[in-house]
């Protein structure tokens, strides 16, 4: 089962599914991309589909008259996909806090989550994992950084580990030194990665390290001040980890996430694969730096919102994903992406949120706040 089959992440996981032996694809879902999901949906024959939008689904099941195979819709739809015993794993690449409820019905059902949505973990990472250890759902990171440390560790857990670093581009402005009059054109245009337009946007602000420095505190059981960040403009390292005796060990390999997604599909087993291999010798240079906390405040940002907890977080990635909105669509500077986090994060909880409803509701309060701010 694949949510989010339409983004980039789902249209690699579909490349990879096609390749693998064994693998067969029994649900889709997708946000409101109607049209791409019926091109998928007639070449791979699942047995559901779903959209987010009704609208959009009523158009597809219309589309698909015939075929057998059944459409469902609206949030309440996509959960339901995600929870169906017919998928035993259930690829998360929806983009957002969308992905939270049916990442939550996944779990819920005790089922292994290839997670690439960090949104899921960094609103709602308490409850995740609380339900997952009751269910014995298994949550394999996606995401190349949590991909290289779960690789790392191969199933030692946290005990011998002094900290994790995951590593990050650096993004188109690494080098830059005044970012005041960033285009959308220039910040999509990252200079090793494909992905979409809010993921590249999250990385150009280093806003997706920030994420990523949450999500890998719920992953690995680690507190945020022993997770680092590290600037690898080759894309090459992943992330390492550096144990209590001073060994290192670190996740090389191309930028393609097709092989992380892979590696989450079929873990613990390693199958053979078609793309490009790493050649070091002709990479040549691997260069590591800090992190600009200065020209980047996103950063610090995330740390804020990890360290208070509770409704934090969650406001923390609302008023990112409608600052990120607002900046693609030209009403706000690039900027301003960090000011409207800034102004949204000052008036949040540190309360705990007990329930997927809470985290539902502190969400759209929060994206209340931010779109007054980035009008």
């Amino acid at each position: 089962m694949i949510l989010g089959s339409t983004g980039s992440i789902g249209r690699n996981a579909i490349d990879v599914i096609r390749r693998l032996p064994g693998f067969s694809v029994a649900g889709l879902a997708a946000g409101r991309d109607a049209a791409s999901l019926e091109r998928q949906a007639r070449a791979l024959k699942p047995r559901f589909v779903a959209l987010h939008d009704r609208a959009a689904a009523t158009a597809l099941r219309r589309a698909l008259a015939g075929l057998r195979i059944e459409v469902l819709e609206g949030p309440e739809g996509v959960a339901e996909a995600a929870e169906r015993p017919e998928g035993d794993i259930v690829v998360s690449a929806m983009v957002g806090s969308a992905g939270l409820a049916p990442t939550w019905a996944a779990v819920k059902a005790g089922k292994r989550v290839a997670l690439a949505n960090k949104e899921t973990l960094v609103v709602g990472g308490d409850l995740i994992t609380r339900e997952a250890a009751r269910t014995g759902a298994s949550l394999i990171p996606v995401d190349s950084e949590h991909s290289a440390i779960f690789q790392c560790l191969a199933g030692r857990g946290a005990e011998g580990v002094r900290r994790i670093v995951l590593a990050g581009s650096g993004g188109p402005f690494r080098t830059r030194r005044s970012l005041a009059r960033v285009t959308v054109r220039e910040a999509l245009r990252h200079p090793t990665w494909r992905m979409g337009p809010k993921i590249t946007i999250d990385s150009a602000t280093l806003m997706n390290k920030g994420l990523e420095v949450i999500e890998a505190r719920w992953l690995f059981g680690m507190p945020p001040d022993r997770i680092g960040v590290v600037i690898h403009p080759q894309s090459i390292v992943h992330s390492l980890v550096e144990f209590v005796d001073g060994s290192v060990l670190a996740q090389l390999g191309l930028p393609d996430m097709r092989l992380p997604i892979q590696y989450a599909l079929t873990h613990p087993v390693r199958n053979a694969a078609p793309w490009p291999r790493l050649d070091l010798a002709a990479v040549g240079n691997l260069t590591f730096e800090p992190p600009d906390h200065r020209r980047f405040p996103c950063l610090g940002l995330c740390a804020e919102a990890a360290r208070r907890g509770g409704a934090a977080p969650v406001a923390l990635n609302a008023a990112n994903e409608v600052a990120v909105a607002a900046f693609l669509a030209g009403r706000i500077g690039f900027m301003d992406i960090p000011r409207v986090i800034a102004r949204s994060l000052a008036r949040a909880s540190g309360a705990r949120l007990e329930s997927v409803g809470q985290v539902l509701d502190a969400d759209r309060e929060a994206r209340a706040r931010a779109l007054e701010k980035a009008a």
